[in-house]
């Protein structure tokens, strides 16, 4: 029984190892979230990656570097994103995707956000049938239902690594953080107000004393809907305990939220 119970505690701290080791993001890894910076010009002869945030961009060329092919990048680019630049990029929203493979064959996918099932064309409408413009640029009832992971598995079909590889990057910098900038602080401070009036719970944008440069932003929540992404795939977000979180969410603030 001793042999049994070592040979398993070798193979688990195995797998912890192995799994540790293919990890991109760290401190001294190929991606560091903490020592990072941005070039506005540069000259590549493979491939290039160019987003708004420079450890997004990092974590794409990382991807091409490790074997990746550009299907991989621009899905793990945009997970990242949707952890250190989510007005670029993220899984609450939706997108687009025009690609052309090595064999000429033409690619397009449009995986933006749809009205919810209960949404009606007067919604925004008041009682004399003026526009309530509040109501469809902010707050619950603006919501659609969110397209990009759903994109980002159908574009996963032209990949060469698995959807775990590409989205692990992503946990990680949500889990373990990321250095913002002054401008990013900037932002954070600016926009407090608004992340506690139009969310119904605490929100890690938000804390009791001002963001500053330097500051690490982690993200605990996101890399746990991440994570369940990671290990269920498409029904880790439309299904279980994340969809009904954002269903609890839009209950709460008055949108239309609907468990299946």
């Amino acid at each position: 029984m001793r042999k049994v119970q070592l040979s398993l505690v070798i193979a688990l701290f195995t797998l912890t190892t192995q799994s540790r080791a293919q990890s991109i993001v760290g401190a001294g890894k190929q991606v560091d979230p903490y020592h990072y910076s941005s070039h506005k010009s540069a000259s590549f002869s493979h491939a290039v990656v160019a987003t708004a945030h420079p450890l997004a961009s990092e974590v794409g060329a990382v991807i091409l570097k490790n074997g990746g092919n550009a299907f991989d990048a621009a899905i793990a680019t945009n997970l990242a994103l949707a952890v250190v630049y989510p007005g670029a990029g993220n899984i609450g929203g939706g997108g687009f995707m025009m690609a052309r493979k090595k064999d000429g064959q033409t690619i397009a996918l449009d995986y933006r956000e749809k009205a919810p099932a209960a949404a009606s064309k007067d919604m925004y409408l008041d009682a004399n049938g003026n526009p309530q413009n509040n109501l469809s640029e902010e707050g619950h009832l603006s919501v659609g239902v969110p397209g990009t992971v759903a994109g980002l598995f159908a574009m996963h079909q032209y990949a060469k690594l698995s959807f775990s590889q590409l989205i692990q990057p992503a946990i990680d910098l949500a889990a373990h953080g990321f250095v913002i900038t002054e401008h990013e602080a900037n932002a954070l401070n600016y926009e407090r107000k608004d992340f506690i009036r139009l969310n119904t719970k605490p929100v890690a944008f938000v804390k009791e004393t001002p963001w500053k440069a330097g500051d690490t932003l982690v993200q605990p929540e996101l890399a746990q809907t991440l994570t369940r992404i990671k290990e269920q795939g498409l029904k880790g977000f439309y299904e279980g305990k994340t969809a009904q979180l954002m269903v609890d969410e839009m209950q709460r603030g008055k949108g239309f939220g609907q468990s299946s």
